[in-house]
Parts: structure tokens; C-alpha cells; sequence
């Protein structure tokens, strides 16, 4: 009798020669960072109802939810070397609903939804500009030919750095700085276009996924009382750190503009050789040592 469901498969494995390919056991370290996935897309669709239900707080608080464990299932996988193509895939699907239908969705029913057409319209821009940055990054993640200051980079606001960004008119609402008006509608449609362009565009934005790898022993306990601090002051004013913390997201585009044309304006400075320059050099190597078992042997 077979089994009532298809076997896990975490993708392309190294197999002995000589030897048959055989059903094993799935190590846990495979699993786990996929149920982060799956919890992160259970965050997504969570806050696709609460959006319907009108309970803006507690759908922000789930793409906040899922923005973290996403930040967290990357890291968990590496970490427990449990990398996978399987986990891959599901990731970037749950990054699209996550952060690109559910926003869309939060922000047209709040307000887009006033000026019908037009607010479904950036809606549909910027989700579709979501899938399209993922798809992206799918294919230039294994790129051979990127610099390797290049990590601390990446191409366009990422997609989880856009859900919280686009939301950002809703948390002004919420401190009292924009108010609840349908004339504001078209604007904000505008600006959810902005933003789902952004995440399309070539604009080099900070990736920091070296800040934090390496940490100084004097430092550990300062930091421990910085995210202490942050997750009470998140926990206490939501919005209001949601807010500063959008704001400032946009404010470091210009400066990762900048710091990214210095990389790029030394690594053309002082190139890398390219394969011909190492054989050429390769065989002035070779010469060289010709002439000195020539020497020798005078």
C-alpha cells in the first residue's frame, strides 16, 4: 500500500556511485526552517482577514510578524545548515503573499478602495512590482560575476523593506499625522506606486547581512539592552517606531546610492584580472623560470 502523501524531497542530493538511490529519514535541521516559512505565511494570510475585518492594528502586527520570521528562517537555515531548493521556492512564495498581495490588499481596503479604479490599479502595480523583484532576485542570487563588496548591497527595496515602507500612510494615521480622508486617496495611490517602483528599480539599497555576523565581547551585553529597549518601545508606541523606522528606511537610499558608487568607483580603479591577464601572466611566470634554470646551469 503506497503512502497517502508524497515524500519530502529537499532537492538534489550527492549519492555514492555504485549504490542505489534509497528512501532516508529527513533530518529535522531540513524541516525547521521551513515550518518558519509556513508560520510566516500563515502571518500573511492572517493579516489578509484581519485587513477584511477592518482590525488594521492587528494586520500590521502580522506583516510585522512575518517580516521577522522571515529575517529569521534565512538565518536558521544557514546557521543549522539546512539549506534547501525546496525551502527556497516555498520562501520566495511566501515572501509574494506576505509581502506583496497582503499588503496590497491592507492598504486598498483602509483607503485605496475610495477611489475604486485608481486605488485597485496601485494595488495590482505594486503587488505584480513584488513578484517581479523576487523573481529577480531568484536569478541573480548565484550571479559568479558580482564583487564581493556587493553583498552589502542589494538591487531595489527588498520586498519585506517594501510591505513595512508602503504601509507607512497608515501608520502616520494611527499617530494622528494624516488623517482619515478620501481626498488623500489618489495621493496615496501615487505613493504606493512609488514604492512598488522602487522595489523594481536598479537603485542599490543596504542589505546588512554582514551587520551583526561578528559581535565584540565588550559589546554583547549592550546590544542584549538595545534589543530589550527596541522590542518594549515596539511593543509600547507600534506605530510610532513603524513610522520613524520607514521614514528613516527611505532617508538611507541616497546615502546607499553613494556608498555603492564608492565601491564600485574603486573596484574600476583596481580591477580584477580577467582570464586572458592570467595566462598572459601565467606565461611570463613560466618564462621567467625558464631563464632562471637557464642561469643555473651556466
Amino acid at each position: 500500500m503506497s503512502a497517502p502523501f508524497a515524500p519530502y524531497d529537499p532537492g538534489p542530493t550527492k549519492r555514492r556511485r555504485g549504490r542505489a538511490p534509497r528512501f532516508r529519514r529527513v533530518p529535522l535541521r531540513m524541516v525547521l526552517p521551513n515550518l518558519v516559512t509556513l508560520l510566516a505565511l500563515c502571518c500573511g494570510l492572517t493579516a489578509m482577514r484581519m485587513a477584511l475585518e477592518a482590525r488594521w492594528e492587528y494586520a500590521i502586527g502580522a506583516i510585522v510578524l512575518a517580516a521577522f520570521l522571515d529575517a529569521l528562517d534565512g538565518r536558521l537555515a544557514r546557521l543549522i545548515r539546512g539549506t534547501s531548493k525546496f525551502g527556497a521556492e516555498l520562501d520566495s512564495l511566501a515572501d509574494f503573499v506576505n509581502f506583496g498581495v497582503a499588503p496590497a490588499l491592507i492598504l486598498y481596503s483602509w483607503l485605496l478602495s475610495e477611489v475604486k479604479s485608481l486605488g485597485w490599479i496601485a494595488a495590482l502595480v505594486y503587488a505584480i512590482s513584488a513578484a517581479l523583484r523576487l523573481a529577480r532576485f531568484n536569478v541573480s542570487i548565484d550571479d559568479p560575476d558580482k564583487p564581493a563588496w556587493a553583498v552589502n548591497f542589494f538591487t531595489g527595496v527588498p520586498a519585506p523593506a517594501g510591505a513595512l515602507t508602503v504601509l507607512l500612510p497608515i501608520y502616520l494615521e494611527f499617530v494622528g499625522i494624516v488623517p482619515h480622508l478620501e481626498e488623500l486617496a489618489p495621493v496615496i495611490a501615487l505613493y504606493v506606486v512609488a514604492i512598488g517602483l522602487l522595489m523594481v528599480s536598479l537603485l542599490p539599497t543596504f542589505s546588512g547581512k554582514r551587520f551583526g555576523s561578528r559581535i565584540r565581547r565588550d559589546l554583547v551585553l549592550p546590544l542584549f539592552v538595545v534589543v530589550v529597549l527596541f522590542v518594549a518601545l515596539l511593543a509600547s508606541y507600534p506605530f510610532e517606531v513603524l513610522a520613524a523606522g520607514g521614514i528613516a528606511y527611505l532617508a538611507s537610499i541616497p546615502f546607499a546610492w553613494r556608498s555603492y558608487k564608492r565601491f564600485k568607483a574603486g573596484d574600476e580603479a583596481d580591477p580584477a584580472p580577467t582570464g586572458e591577464e592570467l595566462d598572459e601572466e601565467a606565461e611570463g611566470s613560466l618564462d621567467d623560470l625558464a631563464d632562471n634554470d637557464k642561469g643555473d646551469t651556466r
